[in-house]
């Protein structure tokens, strides 16, 4: 009886040390793409999500795409606003980059604008990933 009080107090120890690690995680991979990965040593993953999703944002700045701020005038402006911001540092890089700001009269600026949100949803689900491999839910 010894034995199973000791055993299941060291299991109540190990959650606690995992969520924290899990937490560390999602915000590493969340602030810089792929960095939850490098932490987790999936040097693979880890490349492939910042490419991913540094090529994507990157494309969609060069091409005048539009970003959209935080206080959004509706709710779609708001659904945007959070798909660009997935994207992590990027998002913050995005005024360097759009010094003439966005131009979507044209069909560039428009996909521009989707490619930006499209790196910050596969940004997101880099961290879901992260998080699933970081909880052992996945290998």
């Amino acid at each position: 009886m010894n034995e199973a009080s000791t055993s299941e107090s060291q299991v109540a120890e190990f959650p606690s040390k995992q969520s924290s690690t899990a937490i560390l995680v999602v915000v590493a991979a969340w602030i810089v793409p792929g960095l939850g990965h490098l932490l987790l040593r999936q040097w693979g993953r880890a490349i492939v999500f910042f490419v991913a999703v540094g090529g994507l944002a990157v494309t969609g700045y060069l091409l005048r795409g539009n970003i959209f701020p935080p206080r959004g005038g509706d709710v779609f402006g708001t659904l945007a606003f959070l798909a660009d911001a997935g994207s992590g540092a990027f998002y913050y890089f995005a005024r360097f980059f759009e010094a003439a700001g966005p131009d979507v009269s044209r069909a560039a600026g428009d996909y521009g604008t989707r490619f930006i949100a499209a790196a910050g949803v596969v940004n997101l689900i880099g961290v879901c990933d992260a998080y699933e491999i970081a909880t052992r839910r996945r290998s």
